[in-house]
């Protein structure tokens, strides 16, 4: 067996343990087409080199990659490699803060590295595709981590909240789960101080703290559709619904789920239910919508829609006279 044969069979031996979590070794010997205890000296090889393989004995014993003192190199299949170059690509343009500069640099040396047929596929997908970036609310990526470690501990959180009022106070939370809309980062939480369920902005909190407190978890409603119903409802002055005669998927198309949710409805109709400040400004964005609408509340917003379709009208009239 020459060193080339047996290095590449450790490389084989590595890739196949950072696939799946837990191997056994008649499984791994199967797979490189060697003894067991070959694949025992491949292992002791790799903890050699510094990657932690820990291997449990009995039923169901096995190999599994742990996690060491440092990051170690990962070995990635071609549509890997491609996934995660695309992916970073994105993400260097994202709404965590400090990210944007170490997608880049992972990129980098992912790029230096690729092999070029892979690298042109990379760049092909890149050359062709646009990123609209609206406005959005930069997180810091140490409490992106923060949150998503206690949620995965189940740990109280300790943070400060800057209310729409311009206060602050500290809030006691059991976290569940982030959501995010691309624009903005949202936590789903036990509010421990009002004992219900709470939706909050990542871009108005201040440092977070995980405690040592562990809970048990509860049984909580869907967080995406918790978190749509609330940024959709919960901070505006004013909640329409509206009948559209159109697909609900096409309203959703465009409607984006921070601004306003889509219900099913019966005979060709969805209902949107959407929030704001004011009842010109809805009836302007149902207005837009260029289907069919029917309000079904408040009443107030067909007032406002026919003192939006009479100054339209008159707008139009002017126009007119300038024009002839």
């Amino acid at each position: 067996m020459t060193v080339e044969a047996t290095t590449e069979r450790v490389l084989r031996l590595l890739a196949l343990l950072q696939r799946r979590p837990s191997w056994t070794a008649a499984e791994l010997a199967a797979e490189l087409g060697v003894t067991s205890r070959c694949v025992r000296r491949d292992v002791q090889r790799l903890r050699v080199l510094g990657y932690p393989v820990y291997a449990t004995s009995g039923v169901g014993g096995g190999y599994q990659l742990g996690a060491g003192t440092r990051l170690p190199p990962l070995l990635l299949d071609d549509e890997e490699a491609i996934a995660t170059a695309i992916s970073l690509r994105i993400a260097s343009g994202g709404t965590v803060t400090g990210a944007a500069e170490a997608a880049l640099r992972a990129l980098a040396k992912l790029d230096q590295v690729m092999p070029s047929r892979l690298r042109a596929e990379v760049r092909a997908v890149h050359g062709s595709t646009e990123t609209l970036v609206g406005p959005v609310a930069a997180i810091d990526a140490e409490l992106l981590v923060t949150l998503a470690r206690a949620c995965r501990d189940a740990v109280r959180v300790r943070f400060t909240y800057a209310t729409r009022d311009g206060g602050e106070g500290e809030r006691t939370v059991e976290p569940v789960r982030m959501v995010t809309t691309g624009r903005r980062w949202y936590l789903m939480a036990w509010d421990v101080d009002r004992d219900d369920w709470r939706t909050f902005r990542l871009d108005r909190m201040g440092t977070a703290v995980a405690t040592t407190w562990r809970f048990r978890a509860r049984e909580h409603p869907d967080p995406v559709t918790f978190v749509q119903r609330s940024v959709t409802a919960a901070p505006y002055r004013y909640l329409a619904r509206a009948r559209v005669y159109a697909p609900p998927e096409r309203v959703r198309a465009l409607v984006p789920p921070e601004v306003g949710r889509v219900e099913d409805d019966r005979d060709g109709w969805c209902v949107l239910v959407v929030g704001g400040e004011s009842l010109e400004w809805l009836a302007a964005h149902l207005a837009r919508l260029d289907y069919e609408v029917e309000v079904l509340e408040p009443a107030e917003l067909r007032e406002a829609a026919g003192l939006l379709a009479r100054r339209l009208a008159a707008l139009a009239g002017a126009a007119s006279e300038r024009s002839a």
